[in-house]
């Protein structure tokens, strides 16, 4: 693992807890974070409340996403150490052994429980009920040729979630509907993200959408995310009519189409680009949906 990040700064005891944790790749906790900051500025009492609740958020998925991948690479770390992008992990290399990583976990944990403990005792019962997804994810791919979908559910927990936070209500029909959307997008971008290890995951017997659908793998995305434009438009338009809200999502809806066209499974690199570019694609609904509340 390079050391080139800011954590080049901490004492070199720490780096392996930094790589564990993930948190030298951001781009997990963005797409985390993002399905709930579209439901926020949705719910929230005022834009200070919007603001406060969107940072507790950000932090919350920094933290879960760390807890998320620590829990992965214990399930996985056997598995790891035969893939070629995920032999270096440092579980699977063994530079943390597996007690280190139970304890780091546990730190996590309490810091994210501190976190959960700012909001509504309604979305403290909602944060909770999504840990049986963040234990369970690991094992999908064992199970299913769709953990894709498992991790959809997983990462759009911030939309049922967001709400709870924002109105201290458990989400009505339209929210779902909007879940339902986040799920759909997740399970596109997670799809390409699974073209890296296309070859690895055959030869060792892990299960993926991207395997799945192989020869068919434009049109599994084009469905994912034709799908998640559907169900974002409805849901969006259940809770709030028609605003600025539907240009953002019109240009998300392009940057989906884009990465369609440029998806190619033989590109492990450029499959890895097109993922990460999905923090844009959210991003554009998030900056609509705030200039709606701000304006509205």
């Amino acid at each position: 693992m390079p050391n080139t990040g800011w954590w080049r700064h901490l004492p070199d005891a720490a780096h392996p807890f930094i790589y564990l944790g993930r948190f030298d790749r951001p781009i997990g906790w963005w797409l985390l974070v993002l399905p709930s900051w579209w439901i926020i500025p949705i719910g929230a009492a005022s834009v200070p409340d919007m603001l406060r609740l969107m940072l507790i958020f950000l932090i919350g998925a920094i933290i879960t996403r760390a807890a998320g991948c620590i829990i992965n690479d214990l399930w996985d770390r056997r598995l790891d150490q035969q893939v070629e992008r995920t032999k270096t992990r440092p579980l699977a290399s063994g530079a943390i052994s597996v007690f280190a990583a139970i304890l780091f976990l546990a730190l996590l944990g309490l810091i994210g429980i501190g976190v959960l403990w700012q909001l509504p005792l309604m979305a403290i019962y909602v944060g909770l009920a999504s840990v049986p997804l963040v234990v369970a994810y690991p094992l999908a791919k064992r199970v299913t040729w769709f953990p894709q979908f498992v991790l959809g559910l997983t990462f759009s927990w911030g939309v049922p979630l967001g709400w709870a936070a924002a109105t201290g209500t458990l989400p009505d029909s339209g929210i779902l509907i909007i879940y339902a959307g986040a799920v759909a997008w997740v399970f596109g971008y997670d799809t390409i993200y699974a073209v890296q290890d296309m070859s690895d995951d055959a030869a060792v017997g892990v299960k993926s959408s991207a395997l799945a659908f192989a020869t068919n793998l434009k049109q599994a995305v084009g469905a994912a995310y034709g799908l998640a434009i559907l169900l974002l438009s409805l849901g969006l338009y259940i809770q709030i009519g028609i605003g600025i809200w539907l240009a953002g999502l019109s240009l998300m809806a392009l940057h989906l189409a884009d990465q369609l066209r440029r998806i190619d499974r033989d590109d492990k690199m450029g499959a890895l680009r097109l993922f990460r570019s999905n923090r844009n694609a959210g991003l554009i609904l998030v900056g609509a949906l705030v200039l709606t509340r701000a304006l509205g």
